[in-house]
């Protein structure tokens, strides 16, 4: 790694990032900072450019796996002005930190539709840019208008078309972040854009755990013919991976696609060990290959998920 120069203000040496994921796995960032505005967020990215050091960015923490050894580089939070969400007529402009569930029951809540899937999308509103996060029949692409992309030299403008959607990727690139995202929305009677989330929630509480710490959804549902239409949890329960554990890393016995961390003793690498035997399992009974939901931060040795199962 190269000698970084002095450091900025608010940057701070071997930060815990554990805490910041859902799953709480993981070693330390080697630096890590807050951004709370747009001239600070591409300060901390101008720097990190200077100091060749890699940048990660953490958001709400969900389907992330921190490498066990910690994270090379700069790990970079957003708040403040880059978490708020505001409404203008028919749009919806929230920071790339803002929670996508919050932008959803935002948007009920001045009577704009459009925007309901994201309620039970656990992440940030940038983290679901960069990752083109769907739900419950819905695509964040079709309602997006445009977004602010910060990076060492500069905030851009980009429209949905320029960010190379496909499924569950964009084309957003290393030190390129997601400041703000401005969302198109149609008008609608608030209880009955209310009622839909009141809805939603109540199937995802049904269906997933709750007050647990837990990954997320492990596993992409499969669109394979073998599959028969049945969703990814149903397939590692029908292959017995309910309640598998692998060192303190478990399919939870509820939903079997979210892992969770076993009296917070769990490493990454029992995480990783856990979803390859998952994957390794279902393709054995059904000739599926599950591809795993999952971001990394650090240097992760994650070969065991991919490829063959």
């Amino acid at each position: 790694m190269s000698a970084a120069p002095a450091l900025p203000p608010g940057v701070e040496r071997d930060y815990p990032l554990a805490r910041l994921t859902t799953i709480r796995t993981g070693g330390p960032a080697d630096y890590f900072a807050r951004a709370d505005t747009q001239d600070r967020l591409e300060a901390l990215l101008k720097w990190a450019h200077e100091a060749a050091l890699d940048v990660g960015v953490v958001g709400s923490g969900s389907n992330l796996l921190v490498a066990d050894a910690g994270v090379r580089g700069l790990v970079v939070k957003l708040d403040g002005e880059l978490a708020r969400i505001e409404h203008e007529n028919r749009h919806l402009v929230c920071g790339g930190g803002a929670r996508l569930p919050q932008a959803s029951a935002r948007a009920a809540s001045v009577g704009l539709s459009g925007l309901e899937f994201g309620v039970n999308i656990p992440g940030t509103v940038g983290g679901a840019v960069k990752m083109n996060a769907n739900a419950y029949g819905g695509e964040l692409g079709r309602v997006l208008e445009w977004v602010d992309v910060s990076t060492p030299a500069g905030t851009d403008k980009r429209r949905p078309e320029q960010l190379g959607f496909a499924y569950r990727r964009s084309n957003l690139g290393p030190r390129e972040v997601v400041a703000r995202a401005c969302f198109s929305l149609e008008r609608s009677d608030p209880k009955e854009v209310k009622a839909v989330l009141a809805d939603m929630r109540a199937r995802r509480r049904e269906a997933q755990p709750s007050g647990i710490k837990t990954f997320g959804s492990t596993f992409k549902n499969p669109d394979d013919p073998r599959a028969e239409g049945r969703s990814a949890g149903q397939l590692l329960e029908a292959a017995g991976c309910k309640g598998l554990q692998v060192g303190n890393a478990r399919f939870n016995p509820k939903h079997a696609n979210f892992i969770e961390n076993v009296g917070g003793r769990a490493s990454t690498d029992d995480v990783i060990a856990l979803i390859a035997e998952g994957r390794r399992r279902v393709h054995e009974r059904f000739g599926v290959e599950l591809e795993p939901e999952v971001q990394f931060l650090g240097d992760v040795d994650a070969s065991a998920l991919w490829g063959a199962p």
